[in-house]
């Protein structure tokens, strides 16, 4: 601890929390995605529907969020939120080798694993960035939410190259292995991030007693967190543009397959480059948001709304790309073009989170997981909605058109539009939502050392 809060090794060890959560969660929605579809067989609409069902299992997080209100404390939320993600990213994989051999009985199980995922993402995601808000000091918030962020991101993209090694030559086997590996590890990584943090913070802090209206029921907690005109409009917002965002992540790696003819290993690795992109941009925010002393912070870098807006614009431009890509095929430089999509989707996902830490405090007291959870639920759904639809119109257009090409570029020129509509809620949003001092991007020395600002989710 320094100066009262969590110090900058603290803050690094709570990154690695994220980082496991990631590792798990990239397997689940990207490889897995991928296998299905193309080395099984199955229509896309089916990990579109798991990978949906896992965001929407997520609605639970303000009750999750609120269950870690009344017992004051997050560790245990986070530890056992990890132990449930690991169990579910293995029971996915034995589904997905399940499934040559008894489809029905497979997708079933599918079913309950993907359950496990989204209820451990809640419950570990949720009190982690709550345990942050708590534990930081407010000058330190926006530092210690980017370096979260990125470390989550790091952890798709170590995952993602990583496993898409190990799986080639692709087999049932090998996949279940990766994936008990991977849940293994990623749990001891969190269990060692979080270890004594929050009891070392307490003492440290000679934290007051909760307020009693902690021990309210959730539903009054709910209701009272969405009066709060601040935490109501953040979540329309949170929905709005999350919903854009997610249409693409289910098609890229099928879209890889299918049209450019690349093995399962290859596809996730071209993930891992996205995502590699995805930390450059979140990076690039950061230390131009640090420059100069603060340039978001005194208006000479641009806003949090513009470099909002700016990313959802560049991020339409670049699906709209990937729809010119389906006609023109292998020719398409499609590594730089995927490195270039993650690094406009980093800029957006960094500057839309960015106000969520500054939030999560503000407002009546001990609601803060409630706060957060509504946020990270808002979150989900418009994930889960994304993805599925995406999908499910693949499917329909590859059906109406006989022919798979088309039914990529038309469903990626629509994701275009939903990008560039999210760019037009977020520049009214923003104004609507905090004050120019609350939305600013905050940049000082400290982050400029560790990254610079954003949140995660």
């Amino acid at each position: 601890m320094s100066g009262g809060g969590l110090g900058w090794f603290g803050i690094v060890r709570l990154g690695l929390v994220q980082a496991a959560i990631g590792s798990v969660v990239v397997l689940a929605t990207s490889t897995m995605n991928r296998v299905m579809v193309l080395e099984l067989a199955m229509p896309a609409v089916l990990p579109g529907a798991l990978v949906a069902f896992h965001h929407m299992v997520q609605v639970l997080r303000p009750r999750l969020g609120h269950g870690s209100d009344r017992g004051g404390r997050r560790t245990p939320w986070i530890i056992g939120g990890m132990a449930l993600l690991g169990v579910g990213g293995v029971l996915a994989s034995l589904a997905i080798a399940w499934m040559p051999a008894a489809p029905g009985p497979a997708i079933g199980l599918a079913v309950i694993a993907y359950g496990c995922i989204g209820l451990g993402v809640g419950a570990a995601g949720t009190s982690l960035l709550v345990l942050l808000a708590s534990v930081v000091e407010a000058s330190r918030r926006p530092a210690a939410a980017t370096i979260v962020w990125v470390m989550m991101m790091a952890g798709f993209a170590i995952t993602a190259t990583v496993a898409g090694h190990l799986l080639q030559p692709y087999t049932p086997a090998r996949l279940v292995a990766v994936a008990a590996e991977v849940a293994a590890a990623a749990f001891v990584l969190a269990v060692l991030g979080v270890g004594r943090i929050e009891r070392r913070a307490v003492v440290s802090q000679a934290a007051p007693a909760r307020p009693a209206a902690s021990r309210v029921g959730f539903a009054v907690a709910l209701r009272q967190v969405w009066a709060e005109d601040r935490s109501r409009r953040f979540a329309l917002f949170v929905f709005a543009s999350m919903l854009a965002y997610s249409a693409q992540e289910l098609l890229l790696e099928p879209f890889a397959g299918a049209v450019f003819d690349l093995a399962p290993g290859q596809s996730t690795q071209l993930a891992g480059v996205q995502h590699g992109g995805a930390l450059v941009g979140m990076v690039l925010l950061a230390l131009v948001g640090s420059a100069f002393g603060g340039g978001f912070r005194a208006g000479r870098l641009g806003t949090l709304r513009g470099w909002t807006t700016g990313g959802c614009a560049a991020s339409a431009v670049m699906v709209l790309g990937l729809a010119a890509a389906s006609w023109v095929g292998p020719g398409w430089p499609l590594r730089p073009w995927f490195f270039a999509l993650g690094m406009a989707n980093g800029v957006f996902a960094a500057a839309a989170i960015a106000s969520m830490m500054q939030f999560a405090s503000q407002g009546r007291g001990a609601r803060e997981g409630v706060r957060m959870g509504l946020w990270g639920g808002a979150q989900a759904v418009a994930f889960g909605i994304g993805g599925l639809a995406a999908t499910a119109a693949v499917d329909v257009m590859r059906g109406l058109l006989g022919e798979v090409r088309p039914a990529y570029a038309i469903v990626f020129a629509a994701q275009a539009v939903l990008f560039l509509i999210a760019a037009l809620v977020a520049r009214g949003n923003e104004d609507a939502a905090a004050s120019p001092r609350e939305g600013a991007f905050v940049g000082d020395a400290s982050v400029a050392m560790t990254l610079g600002n954003t949140g995660a989710a």
